[in-house]
């Protein structure tokens, strides 16, 4: 295979040019779980890193010959798929863990029984602390007034000649990595103790999670696997609902349902909300829309940080009560719909009502 390199997403048009977890005209192969990405039928994975190592087994891809690879932004999937086009006998090597890595990264799912499943925590907390403490944390970009497909070069400039020593030996970045992991590993012997207690509503795709205090994703939603919806009920009847990220791109291991509008849901909720706070909510485009009770508006970042990051105010409706009326909008609006795989947008706003 032809030795490659990463260039910065500007340059997609001046070379023959793989584009990984991102989309762009001129591309000669895209291997993006990017919901309508031009990923090739037979390369289609959950995670766009999937599809990279899917490739790296079929070297007759079209395309997969480019000596260049871009992505528009930086994050665990798509730097994991940049840089097992870069090093493809490493990661055919390390293909299990690099896919736990993925999957860890973008949808904060793991088993925990899994053998690799430490060193995958510890590979992600590394990635994250680095990425803070030497550039600025995922959506931050425009905080910076920078677009972050020009911004994020420079991360991987950082990260792609040092990832592979990570990769075959943790231990050289444990200062990084050691206070997520600790704070990751803590949470989730609470998710595992008595005090929590999980719910699964397969019929309509929902998770929930009761449990003391809010919790790092990377814990709470590792008890999700093979659901898209999680409600998260706290102490002192403090709540979060959230669509997860894979219903946002093309899921290839299961089908799904499509997102609904949460503004119907918002104004039952807030018609029994006895607070002065209100029911807000994000829009079903979002890579990851909350509902919840409003405080001082959440930027993007702030979004994307953990839960126990983030403010989560008390609600006057009991959480029993808050379940079922949860339950009860999702199996009213998915009564007739059949989950499968790849949605359009459109067609995931005519499911809601066209909103």
């Amino acid at each position: 295979m032809v030795q490659k390199n990463f260039v910065p997403f500007r340059e997609l048009r001046r070379q023959p040019t793989i584009v990984v977890d991102s989309t762009g005209l001129g591309a000669v192969l895209t291997l993006a779980h990017w919901r309508g990405a031009a990923t090739p039928a037979s390369l289609r994975d959950d995670t766009s890193a999937g599809s990279v190592l899917r490739a790296l087994r079929a070297p007759a891809t079209p395309g997969l010959d480019a000596a260049a690879v871009t992505a528009n932004h930086f994050d665990v999937d798509g730097f994991v798929g940049v840089w097992a086009l870069l090093n493809p006998e490493l990661a055919r090597r390390h293909e299990t863990l690099l896919r736990l890595v993925a999957v860890l990264g973008d949808f904060r799912e793991i088993d925990w029984h899994h053998p690799l499943a430490d060193h995958a925590l510890q590979l992600v907390a590394w990635l994250n602390a680095e990425e803070k403490a030497r550039f600025y944390e995922p959506f931050g970009a425009p905080a910076r007034r920078q677009r972050e497909d020009e911004a994020s070069a420079v991360k991987f400039a950082w990260f792609l000649p040092r990832f592979a020593q990570m990769l075959e030996n943790s231990e050289v970045g444990r200062a990084a990595w050691e206070p997520e992991f600790e704070r990751v590993k803590r949470a989730v012997e609470v998710l595992q103790s008595p005090p929590t207690a999980v719910r699964r509503y397969p019929e309509i795709g929902l998770t929930v999670v009761r449990t003391p205090e809010p919790l790092p994703y990377y814990a709470l939603f590792s008890p999700s696997r093979g659901t898209d919806i999680v409600l998260s009920l706290y102490d002192g009847q403090r709540y979060e609902l959230e669509y997860k990220y894979t219903t946002w791109i093309d899921l290839e291991s299961r089908p799904t349902r499509p997102r609904l509008p949460l503004g119907a849901l918002a104004a039952r909720l807030n018609a029994r909300e006895q607070t002065p706070r209100r029911w807000t909510h994000d829009g079903i485009t979002d890579t990851g829309p909350l509902l919840r009770l409003s405080g001082r508006g959440l930027s993007k970042a702030q979004r994307y940080a953990d839960p126990d990051q983030r403010p989560i105010y008390s609600s006057s409706i009991p959480a029993r009560e808050l379940e079922e009326e949860v339950v009860a909008f999702f199996e009213a609006g998915y009564a007739g719909i059949e989950p499968r795989r790849y949605w359009s947008w459109a067609a995931i706003r005519a499911a809601g009502g066209g909103a």
